[in-house]
């Protein structure tokens, strides 16, 4: 078994629950769903209840009219394609996985991906599908947690597709970091002096994508989401690239980076940080983040968070009844945060 969901030790450090209480003092915010509708925010228990039209519309098949602006279309696997070997199998069909070796970033690392039955249907030959990025939790050095059972993606977004709730997605899921040590977390970005994961991420990662399968044009394809490290993943990458990415999911993250390597670059860590990048007001993205409702300083946390966005970012808050920091509690969010990517993200189309 893969390890689990762990949350870095400096999220919630003494320091930063101080930090956070003086925020929360002069922004108003609370736990409560009052405080939440106060702040235009979905009621806790309610995902993404404020999330607007959706771009597509979810149906037990690709539909040709989930898609119909110009920009998203197909674009057909551009190729070279990618040596892909089968992971494991699940109830839904294979996750296959290879090692990317990025043209732009010079970093290696290994990705695992899963396509929905519906894309080797011969009935949809000629379609597109959307594509969603999945961030573990953790180090992920080697693993990511979405490829096993302790998240089984895969089998629940099969399972709503048929219910017709949600577009089977082409899933990728790649590692985050190039070792172990939780001293030397590569935070999702390109920290000066080291490898260039952020560009992995960003550039590599879905451009190994388009080579190898169809997908489409326009960025109302493309999703992200992760839990905990993973959550600060999704929600850097859709900030920073709004360009690349529609949507984002963040589940129960943190959104300040906090790697070791930043010491001596502190210009260039608030640049990558969720927590500053979130009030620019640059990046038109629906986000849609989440915390647990047992664990009030990450309520907090996320809340002060979610205020601080500015238009044209809309976010969506979901506060977990009961919710802790733990992989079986961000398994039952599966279906509803997969639902939700449905109704912001575009559909299967054809050309």
């Amino acid at each position: 078994m893969q390890p689990p969901f762990v949350r870095p030790r400096s999220a919630l450090s003494a320091a930063a629950v101080l930090a956070l209480a003086a925020a929360l003092a002069g922004c108003g915010s609370g736990s409560s769903s009052s405080d939440a509708k106060a702040a235009g925010l979905p009621a806790a228990g309610s995902p993404g209840a404020s999330a607007a039209a959706s771009p597509g519309t979810a149906s037990g098949t690709p539909s040709a009219s989930a898609s119909p602006s110009a920009d998203g279309k197909v674009l057909m696997p551009t190729g070279p394609a990618a040596a892909l070997t089968k992971a494991r199998d699940t109830a839904a069909g294979p996750i296959m996985m290879t090692t990317l070796n990025g043209k732009k970033s010079g970093v290696s690392g290994k990705v695992w991906v899963w396509l929905p039955p519906e894309y080797n249907d011969p009935k949809y030959a000629d379609y597109g599908f959307p594509v969603l990025t999945l961030y573990a939790g953790g180090q992920s050095n080697g693993y990511n947690t979405w490829t096993d059972d302790q998240l089984p993606i895969q089998v629940a977004d099969e399972d709503l597709v048929k219910q017709g709730k949600a577009h089977p997605f082409i899933m990728v899921m790649p590692v985050q970091n190039l070792v172990s040590n939780e001293s030397q977390t590569l935070d999702c970005s390109d920290i000066p002096g080291q490898p260039k994961m952020g560009t992995w991420m960003s550039q590599d990662v879905p451009d190994f994508v388009r080579a190898n399968f169809r997908t489409l044009k326009s960025r109302d394809g493309w999703g992200l989401m992760g839990a905990s490290t993973g959550a600060f993943c999704s929600a850097k990458l859709a900030l920073e690239y709004p360009e690349q990415f529609k949507a984002a999911v963040p589940i129960d993250g943190y959104f300040n980076p906090d790697s070791s390597f930043w010491k001596g670059h502190e210009a260039d860590r608030l640049a990558n940080s969720p927590d500053v990048l979130v009030g620019q007001g640059k990046a038109d993205v629906r986000m849609l983040a989440t915390a647990g409702g047992a664990t009030p300083d990450e309520v907090k946390l996320v809340k002060a968070w979610v205020a601080k966005a500015a238009a044209p970012t809309k976010i969506d808050y979901y506060e977990q009844p009961g919710g802790k920091h733990l992989t079986s509690h961000f398994k039952k969010m599966i279906p509803d945060t997969l639902e939700w990517l449905t109704r912001n993200m575009a559909g299967p189309s054809a050309p």
